[in-house]
């Protein structure tokens, strides 16, 4: 068995309602930050019972609307993966730390893949009323307006976001800092890299690279970039969906040169 175009048309249009509702549960949290109960998973990573809470809602309404698909999320792991013909994949609040410091860089992260495919990506940003969506094959928007990247043939014709997280060697990340910059570049980093790599995919940035990224914090934005008329790398192949690892999201002109100043 094999999903259908249908389907596919269905679990987006399924998606984009059900991501808005998380988003609005993920505000009232925002809205009352004060209140809390926040735990550390280790240096600079912390959870929060908006990210948790923002999960359950997401998989639950899931598993009413589509029992057979399997689950894949940040908090509770994943559930359901073998056999399973779709998987979501799902970030409840990817941005964390800048959720938590009160600052809009933030979002709801909802990918739908089968097999090596990226079919569905949703990304809301309800602080910064932005929502992004791509379905595979049928373009890229933000707000109901298609987006495309930005026509960069050189790192001077904008602004890259560098991802970093504590799974990356600061000697690492220094080599790509430094190839950025030495070849004309200039870095962007908002904390969120769902964020960041949709910006790509909208134009406003011209690049994203990072050394190890989770699976969850990137496929929707992958193929909202796609969509766009990015370039990208075969993330899922190189088996990120369970182990993550790196990424290249860029302008096509520019992508062969971010993807050498990965160590």
């Amino acid at each position: 068995m094999t999903i259908t175009d249908q389907e596919i048309d269905q679990r987006f249009e399924f998606g984009k309602e059900l991501i808005v509702k998380a988003g609005e549960l993920a505000m009232k949290y925002f809205n009352s930050l004060e209140t809390l109960d926040i735990q550390s998973k280790g240096p600079q990573d912390f959870v929060s019972e908006a990210d948790y809470n923002t999960e359950v809602l997401i998989k639950n309404a899931i598993k009413a609307k589509f029992p057979d698909d399997a689950f894949f999320g940040e908090e509770t792991g994943p559930t359901d993966l073998t056999g399973a013909e779709g998987i979501w994949v799902v970030d409840p609040i990817d941005g964390t730390q800048p959720f938590l410091m009160g600052m809009t860089s933030w979002c709801v992260s909802i990918a739908f893949i089968s097999g090596e495919e990226m079919l569905i990506g949703l990304v809301y940003c309800p602080a910064g009323n932005q929502f992004f969506a791509a379905q595979k094959g049928k373009g890229a928007t933000l707000n109901n307006k298609v987006i495309k990247v930005r026509d960069a043939k050189t790192l001077n014709d904008g602004i890259v976001s560098v991802g970093y997280s504590n799974r990356t060697k600061p000697k690492e990340l220094i080599q790509m800092m430094t190839g950025l910059l030495e070849n004309g570049g200039m870095y962007h980093r908002n904390g969120s890299g769902a964020l960041g790599i949709c910006y790509v995919g909208s134009g406003a940035l011209i690049g994203y690279i990072e050394k190890h990224i989770n699976s969850w914090d990137c496929l929707a934005a992958l193929l909202i970039v796609q969509e766009a008329g990015g370039r990208i790398n075969e993330f899922i192949k190189e088996n990120g969906l369970h182990a993550g690892g790196k990424i290249v999201a860029a302008s096509p002109a520019l992508y062969d040169q971010l993807e050498s100043f990965i160590p």
